[in-house]
């Protein structure tokens, strides 16, 4: 494991990429990177991953096999653009419902207008809420989704222990995140893109290139595959386990509130 990553036992809540900061001061500082990428997010996105943050998304989806049946709920978080959540409503055939939570509401934006385009209102709520603590009575949920959103927590655990309260009996927790790649040489090709080309790309393209730079600095700071299986764990659910992309370099993790 990479000596930068931090652990199971935390520090995420004060690493601002590779930067410390202090207690508190860390959400501040993603919300305003957040707010400067929202209307390029999807670029973002094919940035970070070569354009392959598509096809997890859709195994994501694949995975969690939503029901085509009215009255299943799925809260998506930190999902503001709706990119998860629109994949779950078309693979239910328009039956799931998807509350789409975000703490930034340039990304709610950037959401709603898409549900709009797609005709989709009817089956999908943004709130412009915090992950730490959600606005929603226990055992709300059949499903709960976070794609690409969770590094960005300060308190990784207690966003995980949300996630379990709002969830049913026999309900769904699933993560995809990026990880720590498990081929040597992939490895070392991924890093030279990530830290080099990334930050550069963005200045070029969206003519700001600090949010990119801290972007890939937290996915190396983010726990490795297992200890944030262990952190899954710890905040209740049952039956943890992970399938790893494109050799690490994403990872999915999923589990059961039983």
């Amino acid at each position: 494991m990479s000596e930068q990553r931090t652990t199971a036992a935390g520090g995420m809540e004060t690493s601002y990429g590779f930067k410390d900061v202090g207690a508190g001061e860390k959400q501040t500082l993603v919300n305003d990177v957040f707010h400067r990428v929202a209307g390029r997010y999807d670029l973002m996105n094919d940035l970070m991953s070569g354009g392959l943050h598509r096809l997890w998304k859709d195994a994501l989806v694949s995975w969690l096999n939503p029901p085509k049946r009215r009255g299943w709920k799925v809260l998506d978080v930190a999902g503001g653009t709706g990119d998860i959540a629109f994949r779950i409503i078309d693979a239910s055939h328009c039956n799931a419902h998807a509350t789409v939570l975000d703490i930034n509401g340039s990304m709610l934006a950037v959401g709603r207008e898409r549900a709009t385009k797609r005709g989709l209102e009817a089956n999908t709520d943004f709130v412009e809420a915090n992950a730490e603590e959600l606005p929603f009575a226990d055992e709300t949920f059949d499903a709960y989704t976070i794609a690409f959103g969770i590094r960005n927590v300060p308190r990784i655990e207690v966003a995980l222990s949300e996630a379990f309260r709002v969830l049913k009996p026999g309900g769904r927790f699933l993560c995809l995140e990026f990880s720590e790649v498990e081929m040597p040489l992939l490895d070392r090709i991924y890093e030279a893109w990530s830290f080099n080309a990334i930050p550069r790309i963005g200045q070029v393209i969206a003519g700001d290139g600090e949010p990119y730079a801290y972007l890939v600095e937290s996915i190396r700071k983010f726990p490795n595959q297992e200890n944030f299986a262990s952190m899954i764990s710890h905040a209740g659910f049952d039956r943890v386990t992970w399938r790893n992309y494109s050799g690490g370099i994403a990872a999915l993790h999923s589990g059961w509130k039983l």
